[in-house]
């Protein structure tokens, strides 16, 4: 029997937090996905966002690699085709992409590890659109973290200190034309580094999640609702209560011809906070798998490396 994607109505939280809460957990804890519908995002302003970097895409390439930051680690702007790599890979992934951060005043104690965002000449309005496209994904990310709080029976604001000046990327994803037979995929299987990601565009073709039998699952889901996944750091944090799940985006014969666009937010924390295990997911049958603490910043230096970004 075929497996059907897990969907949640965010309006079951509006009417019941502890049953979203629960919904929300049990899909992360058996497979670390689901899609979240009636969502609060704006979808008129998905379109424009991504029509705009449709737009940035198109430009020729001499004209995009004026805002490539070099040894930046691809925090900030744009990064070319054929350069993130998933981890244990030896193959490039075939996709480009644009990433926007927090934007913090000038002289904050968090501007070490946080650069400031780079924005395009050419097209002007799409600042706006995407600070406020970030915003909005940024709400969203923390309401839903205080739902999984109440899942791991802490306190509801658990993690609003936790991520309230979050180092959370959003990151505009263009997935070009490829040949059938080129090497590598458009996305290598990888787990996320963060603690969520949520992610605009699942419902594409070519989105698949590896389940615990080793089988690949695709990802159906429908234009309006925002798929939703555990990260690395959350996993660690929750010694695996909820799973970081290996997921990929592969092209078909059908889909390779034509371009695909999405746009994951990646949830990360606060730059200087320690992740330690959750005292209350510690037992004796799951013993702490991490017995050493680490700082986010310095654990997100070391993933990117493995992927190539720095």
């Amino acid at each position: 029997m075929k497996k059907e994607f897990p969907i949640i109505s965010f309006k079951l939280k509006e009417k019941d937090s502890l049953e979203f809460a629960n919904a929300l957990g049990s899909n992360f804890k058996s497979i670390g996905f689901c899609s979240i519908s009636d969502h609060p995002i704006d979808l008129k302003l998905i379109n424009d966002v991504i029509n705009g970097f449709s737009n940035f895409f198109n430009l020729p390439t001499d004209q995009k690699l004026k805002y490539h930051l070099e040894g930046g680690g691809g925090a900030r702007g744009y990064t070319p085709f054929k350069i993130e790599t998933a981890k244990d890979s030896s193959l490039p992934d075939l996709k480009e992409f644009w990433h926007t951060g927090r934007e913090l005043r000038e002289g904050h104690r968090l501007e070490q590890w946080m650069l400031p965002n780079i924005w395009m000449d050419e097209m002007p309005d799409l600042k706006k659109n995407t600070l406020e496209l970030y915003k909005q994904f940024d709400l969203l990310g923390k309401t839903l973290l205080e739902s999984l709080a109440l899942f791991l029976k802490l306190d509801e604001s658990y993690f609003n200190q936790v991520t309230n000046l979050g180092n959370s990327i959003m990151r505009t994803i263009h997935y070009p034309k490829v040949d059938i037979n080129e090497e590598g995929e458009r996305a290598g299987a990888h787990e996320d580094i963060n603690l969520i990601t949520l992610l605009i565009g699942g419902h594409q073709p070519g989105l698949e999640i590896k389940l615990k039998d080793g089988n690949w699952m695709p990802v159906e889901s429908t234009r309006d609702t925002i798929v939703c996944n555990v990260g690395d750091m959350l996993q660690r944090l929750c010694n695996h209560a909820l799973i970081s799940t290996t997921h990929r985006v592969i092209a078909s014969k059908e889909t390779s011809r034509k371009s695909r666009y999405s746009i994951p937010f990646f949830v990360h924390p606060n730059p200087d906070w320690f992740i330690e295990t959750l005292d209350s997911c510690i037992t004796k049958d799951n013993p702490n798998r991490y017995p050493e603490g680490i700082l986010s910043e310095d654990y997100l230096r070391q993933r990117l490396e493995e992927i190539k970004l720095i």
